[in-house]
């Protein structure tokens, strides 16, 4: 499993295609987060294409597929997945088509899911495309009729980049590394989906990631793996959304067996626990689970917990 999604639903984790320079899987398996058992659903409906890097949104119980990359193709689609029916659709789209992309970021808020960036293709593919900065919202309070729209933000917003993070807290959506196929990032930036508003927050020690996950655990973004510009990493790194005036991202030891150092995977949090997904390490894509249980002190603000975005 590598560049597949996992989207949470209760407490079953669905599974969506993934895999390398020269396969990608349009398959669909379930993970049960409290028997810890793998099924593979039988879907019917319009099922999407072979992909992988796209990204999968969970919208009232469905879980919307948009984008991707097979082989040197690149997907500008959308397909939903009703999890109850176990139905592919391909929903009527309006508005301006975002261009074809692969290693964006999407959060749902208020009825719209928001797109961020793509990567910047492997040159040889010829695809003669670039990495992308752009950010786009698809209405989709009506799941059978979708629509695009390209926003345009004030202030000064991230470059290009892709494999990077986004995690919605609150009305905050917190974008975290990435790469633009040239350098790798170690910046986070916050947008403020009311104001349409970007601000780069200033890291005391900040750590160069791509290919990395993060996930919201209480007041807290667990960040794990990713590739630093030298190497795979293992770390998990800790950072700190209710303290935002100390911006420092610490490195955190776990007990037990970590996994090993990787890219590429997914993490989520069902139940007080952390799951890893799968990922790369340059050589082997792995097709295990791992999971970390989290201690209750991280949990205290989950309920209550405010995004305080320095001016």
């Amino acid at each position: 499993m590598r560049t597949h999604t996992v989207t949470l639903v209760d407490t079953t984790a669905w599974l969506f295609g993934g895999g390398d320079l020269k396969e990608s899987s349009r398959d669909v398996f379930c993970f049960d987060t409290e028997i810890m058992q793998w099924t593979r659903p039988d879907t019917t409906g319009e099922t999407p294409p072979p992909s992988r890097a796209h990204t999968a949104t969970l919208v009232y119980r469905n879980i919307v597929v948009y984008g991707g990359r097979h082989d040197s193709t690149y997907h500008d689609s959308t397909y939903v997945l009703d999890t109850i029916t176990r139905r592919w659709s391909r929903p009527l789209v309006t508005g301006p088509i975002p261009p074809a992309r692969c290693a964006h970021t999407s959060v749902h808020y208020q009825g719209k899911v928001y797109v961020f960036a793509s990567a910047n293709p492997d040159s040889s593919m010829g695809t003669g495309m670039a990495a992308l900065d752009d950010l786009w919202t698809l209405d989709v309070s009506d799941l059978a009729k979708l629509h695009w729209q390209k926003l345009e933000p004030s202030g000064p917003k991230p470059t290009a980049r892709g494999y990077h993070t986004a995690n919605l807290i609150g009305n905050v959506m917190v974008v975290i590394g990435g790469s633009d196929g040239n350098g790798f990032f170690d910046d986070i930036w916050c947008l403020n989906l009311d104001a349409l508003r970007w601000i780069k927050l200033i890291i005391e020690k900040p750590h160069r990631r791509l290919g990395h996950s993060s996930t919201q655990v209480g007041s807290y973004l667990f960040i794990f793996g990713g590739h630093d510009g030298d190497r795979y990493m293992q770390t998990l790194l800790l950072f700190n959304l209710a303290s935002l005036a100390t911006l420092a991202i610490e490195e955190r030891g776990t007990l037990g067996k970590a996994p090993r150092a990787r890219g590429y995977h997914v993490t989520l949090l069902a139940e007080g626990r952390l799951f890893l997904f799968g990922g790369y390490d340059g050589a082997r894509k792995f097709n295990e689970v791992h999971l970390l249980d989290a201690p209750p002190e991280y949990f205290p603000q989950v309920t209550h917990f405010a995004l305080k975005i320095p001016e």
